[in-house]
């Protein structure tokens, strides 16, 4: 083949042998993966107990390896396997592995010498460059090594403060894929970059992307029991290729190109002032349980990269059939790797850890007191600048809210934050405390860490809509295929007074109402909001509430919607520019002013308030929440946010808190009673309520006000 090698890192090598028609030499252990050389290409891969391996050869697309390379001994340094081959050319290959059993059997191992493995360090994959086409099983799975010459022009990550993020949370399919996206590209990091004038319009600052890594969305065995469409691993959450982006998120994937896909998508949204957190999974893998496929990892060293019990079979504790060993030192340093290419290569700006619980296991799957890849991940050099955000949950039951390993660097998707908050605003008794405490950042929870620790949401992927969390009490799961076992089933939503759709207009205005309480209580919290793609149009999946395995317009964003849903959207602009515009709301450390509201120079950073100003009621029957944020700012002024928020069915009048000095006038910014525009106004325009002693907070609503100067 022809020699047509990029410049790479030099190394002073030249061959030494003749394996299968190729020149070869030892190559270096390190880096692991296939690293471009002066003249060939060092391939290197690690097996603990493989007796041998052997490099599978092929050109694009051919089904029959062009060579096999079976390595001497003396390529292989301790665990690790490495050859530099040299005259290849990189735009027609892809490659990987046969791992040979040791003579001594073990029921730990799963090595099978018929299967070609690929290289878990692989930068992209071949074989599902098509969304829902499978290529042949002898094609699927092979190693590419992209080029390595994408242009940044200067671009860095953000480094956006904590306190000022406002995160949203979306699916790159997901976002495009409809008909009516507009877009050239459906469906891909080009279509989503299409996108990017609409995000920068809505105000967030940090697109959270569900899973990019390669995954087999064709590997889901069950289909619509009304339909029989074959139903798809949409999410993505069963990774098959941890450093490669998904080729079919990418328009130029067929051509081998989903790299520089991608990292155009992170440089024009870093160009917008948008930070990009990735979803990342690695407590289990597309491997599954023990009839699961053989991919990588099972081949290479089973016992090595996953928890097993004494009998070989696999621990489950991500419900998915396998768990990913991750303190082991070479898992440990796998996942080390890992991000440091993304953040490096790839310059994204954090991540968020798919049920990171996890993540503090040891091997016999008890949880670690001091885990060392938590600590590894939080002090990295590399990563220091990144953001970590842990799902502090695991499908076996570990619930480490606020009691995460967080070495004064991780983050939390706060999940008590989220079932306070629906608790609270579908009315029920004996929350206010407890909302107070969610609204402040959680400081029974994060204490010593401040409240950026606590990344605040009332809805994300997994679970109802917004829209869907003030229609529905029950999940409509039945087109999941699983006879509706699957999914949530407490979801403390509340339908307003009727199951699903309603024409009833009463209902209706109560939804709406609902649906901007939520999302004002979310963005006037102390912590990291987050919001749901789709829900500043009130998307709906109508009902379903783990619609993991739908490739269909029940989980894409209807653009249709924008302009159906001009006034909701309206406010949630609204509502995000006003964060962003009072740093009260953007509180790093939790406040420092009495619980009880004891006024001092003017205020207290954070006071709370019932019917009478100073004066909470914390009692069970109470249904009022109404609080005062406070923040001297360093130019000598003064920045005062006012909340009411009213969960009882009847209107409740309040007394404001007088303003001091006298040339400050409380101005209206939002009261969900009223009839939209005057529903919110733009930061700046709030008119001046009439009666500044005196505030009617309507049934089931909610008012924000801010202290002006006249």
């Amino acid at each position: 083949m022809t020699a047509t090698i990029p410049s790479g890192p030099r190394i002073d090598a030249h061959p030494t042998h003749r394996i299968a028609g190729l020149d070869v030499c030892p190559g270096r252990p390190l880096p692991f993966g296939a690293t471009p050389v002066d003249g060939g290409v060092n391939f290197s891969v690690y097996s603990n107990r493989a007796a041998a391996m052997t490099l599978v050869l092929y050109q694009r697309g051919k089904p029959a390896p062009f060579a096999e390379l079976p390595l001497p001994d003396a390529f292989r340094i301790g665990g690790v396997f490495a050859v530099t081959v040299f005259g290849l050319d990189l735009e027609d290959l892809e490659y990987g592995y046969r791992a040979t059993a040791p003579e001594q059997p073990d029921p730990h191992d799963r090595f099978d010498e018929r299967v070609v493995l690929c290289d878990p360090y692989a930068r992209a994959i071949t074989g599902a460059e098509e969304w829902g086409v499978r290529a042949p099983a002898q094609n699927r799975f092979r190693a590419l090594v992209p080029p390595d010459d994408f242009d940044w022009e200067g671009d860095r990550p953000l480094r956006i403060r904590d306190a000022d993020l406002v995160i949203y949370e979306a699916h790159v399919r997901g976002f495009t894929r409809h008909p009516n996206s507009g877009v050239r590209h459906p469906g891909t990091f080009a279509g989503f970059a299409e996108k990017i004038p609409y995000l920068r319009d809505l105000g967030v600052n940090c697109v959270e992307l569900m899973p990019v890594f390669e995954f087999d969305e064709s590997g889901n065995p069950r289909s619509d029991p009304a339909t029989g469409q074959p139903l798809h691993d949409y999410w993505g959450y069963n990774t098959v290729g941890f450093f490669a982006p998904k080729a079919s998120y990418a328009a130029t994937g067929r051509f081998g190109m989903q790299v520089d896909e991608f990292k155009n998508l992170v440089k024009q949204l870093h160009k917008a002032g948008i930070a990009v957190l990735l979803d990342v999974v690695f407590n289990h893998t597309a491997e599954g349980n023990d009839l699961g496929p053989t991919i990588s990892f099972r081949g290479l060293d089973n016992r090595t990269y996953y928890m097993l019990n004494g009998d070989g079979r696999y621990q489950n504790y991500s419900g998915t059939g396998n768990t990913v060993n991750c303190n082991h030192p070479v898992v440990r340093g796998f996942v080390l790797d890992c991000l440091r290419y993304w953040a490096a290569e790839c310059h994204v700006d954090g991540f968020r850890f798919d049920l990171a619980a996890v993540l503090g296991r040891g091997p016999d799957g008890r949880p670690l007191e001091n885990p060392p890849l938590l600590e590894a991940l939080a002090h990295d050099p590399v990563l220091r600048d990144c953001k970590l955000i842990a799902e502090a949950w695991d499908a076996a039951g570990l619930y480490q809210v606020g009691n995460f390993p967080d070495y004064c660097r991780w983050a939390e998707w706060n999940g008590r934050y989220r079932d306070a908050a629906r608790r609270f605003l579908r009315g029920e008794p004996g929350l206010a405390r407890e909302m107070a405490t969610r609204l402040v950042g959680s400081p029974d929870l994060y204490g010593g860490r401040g409240a950026t620790a606590s990344v605040n949401f009332i809805t994300a992927h997994d679970g109802f809509t917004l829209h869907d969390l003030v229609s529905y009490e029950h999940k409509r799961n039945a087109a999941n295929g699983e006879d509706g076992r699957d999914g949530e089933s407490r979801n403390l939503s509340w339908n307003c007074g009727a199951e699903g759709p309603s024409g009833d207009p009463q209902i209706a205005a109560l939804r709406r109402r609902q649906m901007r309480n939520a999302l004002l209580v979310l963005l006037t919290a102390h912590g990291v909001p987050m919001l749901l793609a789709g829900d500043e149009v009130a998307r709906t999946q109508h009902g379903n509430n783990n619609a993991y395995c739908h490739d269909s317009e029940l989980s894409w964003f209807d653009w249709d919607l924008v302009e159906q849903e001009t006034d909701l959207l309206r406010f949630v602009r609204r509502a995000v520019a006003f964060r962003r515009a009072h740093p009260a709301l953007r509180r790093a450390g939790h406040p420092i002013g009495q619980a009880n509201g004891t006024r001092g120079d003017l205020f207290p950073d954070m006071s709370w308030h019932g019917v009478e100003p100073w004066r909470p009621d914390w009692s069970h029957h109470n249904r009022l929440l109404a609080a005062m944020f406070y923040d001297r700012l360093p130019d000598g002024g003064h920045d005062c946010v006012y909340l009411a928020v009213n969960t009882f069915w009847e209107p409740l009048d309040l007394r404001l808190p007088e303003l001091k000095p006298p040339r400050l006038r409380w101005h209206r910014f939002a009261d969900t009673a009223a009839a939209p525009p005057e529903d919110a106004f733009a930061p700046g325009t709030e008119p001046e309520i009439p009666d500044q002693g005196r505030l009617r907070v309507g049934p089931r609503s909610t008012v924000v006000l801010t202290a002006r100067r006249i």
